[in-house]
């Protein structure tokens, strides 16, 4: 069965941009989607180095004994018609929009999301792992592990934008982006991680 694995951090400052060898545009929506069931994503990518693309992408969580931290999950992932996925985007409210920017890192393949418009100024740095027992060094710029914590999932972040959050979950977080705050130590109680 095809997996993902993937880890998810926080990003901290700007060290980032020094690997950054190639970007592209998302706008992605959501048809379904659930913490611990099916998720049906349509995706659009635009480039300079290549003509528009869409997607249409399913997940759902593998057996939870296997893999209970949010780690690995099963994906399905197939392109579609440009007109279709311009179609279905606009069937559903739930959508978001970032700029994914590759990096040139050892470790796996790591990507930089920037989200735009309502998730702004979020910032997370995803890495697709070849194993769930990989080991992984995240940079320094890396805060906070996101693995596993829904409401920082692309499909959370589309039904409720960081822009709607209420004070008490948002401005930790946003102290955090801004280097106001030193980030939590693991296991360390957040408002904004769950």
């Amino acid at each position: 069965m095809p997996l993902e694995i993937e880890r998810r951090f926080l990003v901290v400052g700007d060290g980032w941009l020094s690997h950054v060898s190639a970007e592209q545009e998302l706008r992605q929506g959501y048809l379904t989607s659930g913490a611990d069931a099916l998720t049906l994503r349509v995706r659009i990518s635009r480039s300079q180095q290549q003509p528009p693309m869409a997607r249409l992408t399913l997940k759902a969580p593998p057996v939870a004994e296997a893999w209970p931290d949010g780690l690995v999950r099963q994906e399905f992932e197939y392109p579609i018609p440009l007109h279709d996925a311009e179609a279905l985007l606009a069937l559903t409210p739930r959508q978001l929009g970032k700029t994914r920017h590759r990096l040139d890192l050892e470790g796996g393949d790591w990507v930089v999301d920037v989200f735009a418009d309502a998730n702004a100024p979020l910032v997370i740095a995803e890495v697709e792992l070849d194993r769930p027992d990989a080991p992984v060094t995240p940079p320094p710029w890396c805060g906070q592990e996101l693995t596993g914590a829904h409401a920082f999932s692309n499909a959370a972040l589309a039904s409720t934008p960081l822009a709607h959050w209420p004070a008490d979950r948002l401005q930790p977080l946003l102290a955090q982006l801004r280097g106001d705050q030193v980030p939590s130590a693991p296991g360390e109680a957040r408002p904004w991680a769950l």
